[in-house]
């Protein structure tokens, strides 16, 4: 006898549910200017695994990928890379330098050539018990061992993510003060070779109550996209937002909607670097699916040991998913 199949939408993703297991089929969205948009996982089975994943920052080529791979509920972070041969991305492999404390969101610049992540790692050779920006530089070959900046982009408080335009300017996260439950967005602008005081930008994006861990820069410094808690519009935990760069500031940040953020924790946006494409990472899977009955023994450890298990994976959608720029 065949097994009875049943669809369930989790947010915009479509699941088939056979006894209680989940076979990813699409997850797509009506455009109202063109087809379907769907997100796909990165690397299923390969990048995307029943680990927790979350980052992808990709080289200019498209062909290397810098990712997390963390220990729920995230007590190490770090850090791996996968590179496409053939049109097949490699067994990823650690960097270098991570493994011994917790290393997280990679991102590359623009011309692929520094690679920015946030650590605990003591800074400089005193713990501070806090996360600093750290850079690691390419020289052709191989990632330097990394280094921290210092002020103004580092200070006494924990920043969490680091993202930089092609004039150098870098868009960070940071706590103001000792309350973590609260994040800022600030950039610290490249002023003569040298890094000027970072600037909160503002009310729009910052605020009481929110929560922005992530803040991701265009290369052409018109979009920025947020992973935040906390705002009242989000659809369940952490959601990925786009504001715009305006005459007067930045936009106020636009949900993405259901067709990128679910009930599960949506975050830890990118673009690809020929900006045709939005990286985030979902949390999407079991823990979101509706159920008519209760797990059964079998199914639940089936389940938690496949891909969506509700640990973290990277997904891809096209960059039309976002909303378009006020004129």
């Amino acid at each position: 006898m065949k097994p009875a199949l049943a669809l369930i939408c989790v947010g915009s993703v479509v699941f088939s549910a056979t006894f209680g297991s989940l076979t990813r089929l699409s997850a797509s969205a009506a455009s109202p200017e063109g087809p379907a948009l769907t997100p796909e996982m990165v690397g299923e089975g390969v990048i995307s695994t029943p680990q927790d994943e979350f980052g992808g920052s990709f080289s200019p080529d498209g062909n290397t990928i810098y990712f997390d791979r963390s220990l729920p509920p995230h007590y190490l972070y770090t850090m791996w890379e996968s590179h496409k041969i053939n049109g097949k991305w490699s067994k990823p492999e650690l960097l270098p330098f991570t493994g011994e404390y917790r290393d997280s969101d990679p991102v590359l610049s623009p011309d692929g050539r520094t690679l920015f992540f946030v650590s605990d790692r003591p800074a400089p050779g005193v713990d501070q018990h806090h996360f600093d920006i750290w850079i690691s530089k390419w020289d052709g070959q191989r990632w330097s061992e990394p280094t921290d900046p210092g002020p103004p982009l580092n200070g006494p408080h924990s920043e969490f993510f680091a993202s930089m335009a092609a004039n150098g300017n870098i868009y960070f996260t940071m706590a103001p003060d000792d309350n973590d439950r609260e994040i800022d967005i600030f950039v610290s602008r490249l002023i003569d070779g040298k890094y000027a005081a970072p600037e909160n930008l503002g009310p729009k994006l910052n605020g009481k109550g929110i929560t922005n861990i992530e803040a991701f820069i265009s290369p052409d410094e018109r979009l920025l996209l947020i992973g935040s808690f906390g705002r009242p519009d989000s659809l369940g935990s952490s959601d990925v937002y786009v504001s715009y760069k305006e005459n007067s500031g930045w936009s106020t940040p636009v949900n993405l909607g259901p067709v990128v953020n679910t009930s599960a924790r949506e975050y830890s946006p990118r673009l690809t670097p020929d900006g045709k494409r939005l990286i985030f990472t979902s949390e999407r899977g079991m823990a979101t699916v509706r159920r008519d009955k209760p797990w059964t023994m079998p199914e639940f450890e089936t389940q938690s040991r496949s891909v969506l298990n509700g640990y973290g994976n990277i997904y891809s959608i096209p960059i039309d998913v976002l909303p378009k720029a006020a004129q």
